[in-house]
């Protein structure tokens, strides 16, 4: 085996990413402080073709260096808005018939391998602050709250680690569903 060159990726240029159909998931910032984490989350969203990002409250908005240190450009690839009020946003997006699913730990929250998305259904993702999660507001006017199943020792994961998962098991699933 041979590690590619850049050059050997078969990338989209930002205008091509801009016009491709995209994955029906939009990701909502809830109150992030992390300005790495928000470019992580950039990152990530531009991989899977993700719809749109909402940053809300305190979380930081582009262009900024320490942003751009890991979205690596992305923020100008993916679309995104900045909202102050999170819980007008999720009323906003539920009017619009999307549904509103927090990743959080709570009671009778759903593990992510035991939910399946449905085709034809456009999924807006909350993730919340590093320390105190997503707000309870938000948890309570969700749709569906997942939680990732955790065998360690620890509570929960980095924010934009928790981004990755959900987003790729999200994406899988609406994959296979296509075929």
């Amino acid at each position: 085996m041979r590690k590619l060159k850049n050059s050997e990726l078969d990338r989209l240029s930002v205008e091509d990413f801009k016009g491709v159909k995209k994955t029906p998931i939009i990701i909502v910032l809830d109150n992030i402080r992390s300005l790495n984490n928000i470019g992580s989350v950039f990152r990530t969203s531009d991989a899977f073709l993700i719809e749109k990002i909402y940053l809300c409250g305190i979380t930081a908005t582009p262009p900024h260096k320490d942003i751009h240190k890991t979205a690596l450009g992305s923020t100008d690839a993916v679309a995104w808005e900045y909202v102050e009020n999170t819980i007008d946003l999720v009323e906003k997006l539920k009017k619009d018939n999307i549904k509103i699913v927090s990743i959080e730990q709570a009671e009778n929250a759903t593990m992510l391998n035991d939910f399946t998305p449905k085709q034809q259904t456009t999924y807006a993702l909350v993730f919340g602050n590093e320390v105190k999660g997503v707000a309870q507001n938000i948890v309570t006017n969700s749709d569906v709250v997942l939680e990732i199943p955790q065998f360690g020792t620890k509570h929960s994961l980095n924010i934009s680690v928790s981004c990755g998962v959900v987003i790729w098991d999200l994406f899988s699933k609406l994959s296979a569903l296509k075929n």
